[in-house]
């Protein structure tokens, strides 16, 4: 029993480090790309279209792959990054250059709902571009960003499963070779349990602050 529950643990403690290295990446490198997509459009703070354009064009094809595939394909980057193809660090690559373009684009739509006049009316007292993007843009935005985060985390632990099952570690590998292939039912719900508690707690947290953000 004690070794099972060691497992589980241990197996909590794996998901949690992926996901968790993966996001804070993902949201270092997606909201940054998020902000670019909104003022590089035309009419926008700083208009250049082709940089839209290539960006957009970037963003789409990394989204559009699914995720099983995205991590076979990038094996040899993974292994040139970190030295191996698996384990927890090698599922951090695939996960977070997943991530990264997901949160891009509902970071995207954060920003662009924010109101135009405020921006306009920024611009009319005098504001450099620069400060109407850290302190209209980003702070009218965060309850959105906040929102499109915590969905971005939901599905990474849903990512993070399925990549554990095809031997990065974590909750996924431990329902894969203790539960499915030993056939073992208790072992897959009790996985699952914990994966619903995760993503139920991660919710709850998520939507509480993005409305706590949430002045309007």
């Amino acid at each position: 029993m004690s070794l099972a529950i060691d497992r589980l643990w241990n197996g909590l403690l794996d998901t949690l480090l992926m996901v968790g290295v993966s996001s804070m990446l993902a949201l270092a490198l997606g909201l940054p790309m998020a902000v670019i997509l909104v003022v590089s459009g035309r009419g926008d703070l700083f208009p250049s279209p082709t940089v839209n354009r290539v960006l957009g064009w970037v963003v789409n094809l990394f989204r559009s792959i699914p995720f099983l595939i995205l991590m076979v394909a990038l094996i040899p980057v993974t292994r040139w990054i970190v030295g191996t193809t698996y384990g927890v660090w090698a599922a951090v690559v695939p996960l977070t250059l997943a991530a990264t373009p997901f949160f891009a684009r509902i970071a995207e739509v954060s920003l662009r709902e924010v109101d135009k006049g405020l921006t306009e009316a920024a611009q009319a007292m005098g504001f450099h571009r620069w400060h109407i993007v850290w302190h209209v843009l980003l702070p009218e935005a965060r309850p959105g960003i906040v929102s499109g985060f915590t969905i971005t985390l939901v599905t990474m632990i849903n990512a993070s499963a399925m990549a554990g099952a095809i031997g990065a570690g974590g909750l996924g590998d431990l329902a894969y070779r203790y539960g499915y292939q030993r056939f073992d039912m208790q072992v897959m719900v009790t996985v699952i349990v914990v994966l619903v508690a995760l993503v139920t707690l991660l919710q709850f947290f998520g939507d509480r602050l993005s409305r706590r953000l949430n002045h309007r």
